[in-house]
């Protein structure tokens, strides 16, 4: 048995900060899960990306760093240029080894870590997207027993990457933005 929460991954690209941006606000101090977001962003960008997302929540966010340790209620994004993995203790690592479908970080990296540990405790959702990235993780925690979700691609802004993974892998509910955010909120750990 795991000493950390559930988690929730959510990957995404183009188009898919829009989403995160509505659903923030509208999660309470005590949500019980841990959350990663893995999102493609230039090698160079700034640190920005947490600051703007704490504005939106109440939620702790902080950009993870080596030898975080998944803790509930906090949101863990997976910084520029390195890859977000989960260990069997719960804690995370970077990793800066070759770029995943021209992305580092990669959805798949992070989603396939997270099954390997989380198996049935983890919940992965997939966002607009303009690559392939992602699919495979997803079946991967399919295959974990982990529960996956994809935004609709009529909703995205980007449909490529939802609608790569909807043909792909095992997608157990295609969401729109609304019910995405009733989806996370109801979660529970």
């Amino acid at each position: 048995m795991t000493s950390f929460p559930t988690l929730l991954v959510i990957g995404g690209s183009a188009g898919s900060l829009d989403v995160l941006m509505q659903l923030l606000p509208e999660l309470e101090p005590a949500w019980p899960l841990a959350m990663i977001i893995v999102l493609h962003r230039r090698a160079d960008s700034e640190t920005l990306l947490s600051d703007l997302l704490a504005a939106k929540t109440c939620l702790a966010v902080k950009e993870a760093e080596e030898k975080d340790v998944l803790a509930p209620g906090c949101i863990y994004v997976a910084p520029a240029d390195y890859h977000l993995l989960i260990e069997p203790d719960g804690s995370l690592t970077l990793d800066a080894s070759e770029k995943v479908h021209y992305s580092r970080p990669s959805i798949d990296v992070t989603f396939m870590s997270a099954a390997e540990v989380c198996g049935g405790r983890l919940y992965c959702l997939l966002l607009s997207g303009a690559n392939m990235d992602g699919a495979e993780g997803l079946q991967a925690v399919h295959d974990a027993g982990g529960f996956t979700a994809v935004q609709d691609p009529e909703t995205a802004e980007a449909s490529f990457m939802p609608k790569y993974a909807i043909s792909t892998a095992t997608v157990d509910e295609i969401l729109d933005i609304q019910d995405i955010i009733d989806f996370v909120k109801d979660l529970k750990d």
